[in-house]
């Protein structure tokens, strides 16, 4: 007996196929997405362990004294050379004044010196005149006894000539031996005061210079009361109070400069094999959001992973090691130019991708940095004054000022 098929209705093979439809896009899609992936991958690597960092420049005394002011806040901008903070000058004045003073002494005790010399060669001379005046009053005397010892013999010179006459020989030796001595004694004093004047001027005399390094040094001390700012950027971290007594070293506040920026992407360390310095790295900051990109490039890698410089290393020996996945920080150089148009500040997440297509770079620098990571020139301006002070005080007591 057949029995009757019932067919399906059409609704129902509608429903099918559309279900079947859809799985099948999304396997597409799956398949589609997986390999867009899979080949980009094999090109980037990303991180979004990643974080601002940058110089923070500590303004520290070198030389203890009182707070007398605070000429920069949190947050204040601030040029190189412009004061911060003012401490006391009061002893650092005083002792200015004294190292002067005897710099000016000094000059004046070389400048007597000098001038010995030339009295000194002067007795010299002097008593080389009286050598040669006592030999010739010896010659005089030794031809006046010959000539009377001549004529003892026929009565014509008593005997009490003839000894008046070896008593003026005598004499004139005597008053030889003395101007002798009296030469001898000179060149003496002579050679003595020109050691300690030969070789040298009166301001690179050792004792000037002497003096002069104490004025240099109080110099230092007295511009030093007062702290500039190193570099401009921003004040950060002040601690420094009005009044408070500060030992030299003691951290009074901080200077970053916000266009001297760099990002640390912390990679895995399966992630490095092919990092290489010189790549192209996008970045993006919380504080913008993706769609803004700043573009960067690897500068250097790190030759150490962050656990191993930590406070306390990771350690088997010990027993707080664990095995896990390492990171290295990467140290990524930003653009300038996009540092000025979106400023970032230190500390703030990123999210970094490298391009690792080129992988022709270096896993590390061969070569030291071309030239100063940062500096100053603030400083140098304080040596320049102290030679110059060292200069005006030599040239007033050495008779230059008004020459």
């Amino acid at each position: 007996m057949n029995v009757p098929v019932t067919p399906q209705p059409t609704a129902t093979k509608s429903k099918r196929a559309k279900a079947l439809k859809a799985v099948t896009i999304v396997m597409l899609l799956s398949l589609a997405y997986g390999g867009y992936e899979w080949y980009l991958g094999r090109h980037e690597e990303a991180t979004d362990n990643a974080y601002v960092q940058g110089n923070v420049v500590q303004i520290t005394p070198q030389m203890g004294g009182t707070v007398t002011g605070i000429f920069a806040d949190d947050n204040d901008f601030v040029k190189a050379g412009q004061p911060l903070v003012q401490l006391d000058p009061a002893d650092a004045q005083v002792a200015l004044d004294q190292a002067e003073a005897n710099l000016a002494q000094a000059v004046r005790q070389v400048r007597n010196l000098y001038a010995n010399n030339n009295t000194l060669g002067a007795q010299v001379a002097m008593r080389e005149t009286d050598v040669t005046r006592a030999r010739t009053e010896l010659a005089r005397a030794t031809d006046d006894l010959n000539r009377r010892q001549s004529l003892v013999g026929n009565g014509s010179v008593s005997k009490e000539e003839l000894g008046h006459a070896q008593s003026q020989v005598a004499s004139a030796q005597n008053a030889l031996a003395t101007a002798q001595a009296g030469v001898g004694a000179a060149r003496e004093q002579l050679n003595g005061n020109q050691t300690l004047t030969e070789g040298t001027r009166v301001d690179s005399h050792p004792n000037v210079m002497a003096a002069a390094a104490k004025v240099r040094e109080s110099y230092l001390a007295l511009h030093r009361a007062a702290l500039p700012a190193p570099i401009d950027g921003y004040v950060a971290k002040r601690t420094v109070q009005l009044g408070q007594r500060v030992p030299a070293g003691a951290p009074l506040m901080s200077i970053i400069p916000l266009n001297q920026l760099w990002v640390d992407a912390n990679f895995k360390e399966v992630q490095l094999r092919n990092i290489r310095i010189g790549q192209q790295v996008l970045l993006t900051a919380d504080l913008y959001g993706k769609k803004l990109e700043y573009t960067g490039k690897v500068d250097g890698m790190s030759v150490g992973t962050g656990a191993a410089f930590a406070l306390l290393p990771a350690q088997n020996a010990t027993g707080n090691w664990i095995k896990v996945v390492q990171r290295v920080p990467v140290r990524v150089a930003l653009d300038p130019l996009q540092l000025v148009q979106n400023p970032l500040r230190v500390g703030l997440s990123m999210q970094a991708t490298v391009d690792v297509s080129d992988r022709s770079g270096k896993t590390l620098s061969e070569a030291a940095h071309p030239g100063s990571v940062v500096q100053t020139k603030v400083y140098a301006a304080m040596d320049t004054g102290a030679s110059d002070e060292v200069k005006k005080i030599i040239a007033a007591n050495s008779g230059q000022a008004n020459r």
